[in-house]
């Protein structure tokens, strides 16, 4: 199967620069994976398509203010640090622009002196890794001051206020980018899906900004997945197995989710309590083990994400989707409209 096989034309102007408000206004597109069949609706309605005894997993991580800009010790050149993923106590990966200003032994200072780093070590992908000199606890204090929200490329305009990039139920830090298919809920919402009787649970992984990375190779089962963290908890290992002996569903909001309980699944033959990295690479072919419905947003031509939905619900019926979606004017990618594959 080709990468180009997962293009579709995509005019500028579907792509969302804001999110809508409230954030269950936004619309819904309902898709049939047997049948190809497509409904109109909005978000709130989704709970219409929810039956007593599903349940609806949830990634509750947070996204973290990790864009910061240091100044370095020796010439005061200026230099900005995306944090991509924390691999011990006070060491993390990052993306440097301009790299060449990055070299390994440079020390950095940023906010004006509250914390300093200095690059211990560069990735094969020429990813930067660099030491802070505080602790875990307090970088992540000191972020909240001094860094920004890592927005996507794709959008142009600053977020005015930074929670709407956040879902309503996030708690666990530790986020480059936002679980978007989890972004339309609102807190009453989620009440109103508990009160008809559909259970919630929560995995954690952690988006890294490998979610916006283009497919480069030809040949899709070519590609390097990119690696993320998650974590399920027994809790939530427990409810998705009642929940499976008793004839429900479990519904993914989001690819996030799907990806860490597919990485349970094929690693441990099972759904049970589990911390790792996964680089699981979804594509057509791939045998479900544990989602039977998914909630997602409207992703990137020829991105994972796309190929990760159309293995779940079908390339045909996937194709044809987006082609609607564009000729209905939904509205695309982190802040657009969602799609609920049922």
């Amino acid at each position: 199967m080709k990468t180009s096989d997962f293009y579709y034309d995509l005019p500028s102007e579907l792509i969302a620069q804001t999110p809508v408000e409230p954030r269950d206004s936004g619309r819904l597109m309902i898709l049939d994976r047997n049948t190809g069949k497509i409904e109109h609706k909005f978000f709130r309605d989704l709970i219409d398509y929810l039956e007593p005894g599903d349940t609806m997993i949830l990634n509750d991580t947070r996204v973290i203010p990790a864009r910061i800009y240091g100044t370095k010790h020796d010439t005061g050149a200026y230099v900005e640090f995306l944090l991509l993923k924390q691999s011990e106590n006070n060491i993390w990966e990052c993306l440097c622009k301009p790299g060449k200003r990055a070299k390994i032994g440079t020390k950095f200072s940023f906010g004006e002196g509250v914390v300093d780093c200095e690059v211990i070590g560069i990735t094969e992908d020429g990813n930067r890794v660099i030491r802070f000199d505080c602790d875990s606890k307090e970088i992540y204090s000191i972020l909240d001051k001094i860094g920004k929200m890592p927005l996507p490329p794709y959008i142009t305009e600053e977020l005015q206020n930074g929670e709407r990039y956040q879902t309503v139920y996030s708690r666990e830090l530790g986020s480059a980018a936002a679980p978007t298919a989890g972004l339309h809920f609102t807190k009453e919402m989620l009440e109103k899906i508990k009160a008809k009787g559909i259970n919630i649970g929560y995995v954690t992984l952690h988006v890294g900004l490998g979610t916006f990375r283009p497919v480069k190779v030809d040949d899709v089962t070519n590609h390097k997945m990119h690696s993320e963290h998650y974590h399920i908890s027994k809790e939530t290992a427990d409810l998705i197995n009642n929940t499976k002996s008793n004839g429900g569903r479990v519904i993914a909001v989001g690819t996030t989710s799907t990806r860490t309980l597919e990485s349970v699944a094929t690693k441990n033959g099972c759904i049970c309590e589990d911390e790792d990295d996964t680089s699981i690479f979804i594509y057509p072919g791939y045998e479900f083990k544990c989602v039977d419905a998914q909630v997602t947003n409207f992703h990137l031509p020829e991105s994972t994400l796309i190929m990760l939905v159309s293995a779940f619900a079908g390339y045909d019926n996937v194709m044809n989707a987006y082609k609607t979606a564009v000729e209905e004017k939904y509205r695309f990618f982190s802040f657009g409209d969602a799609m609920f594959i049922k």
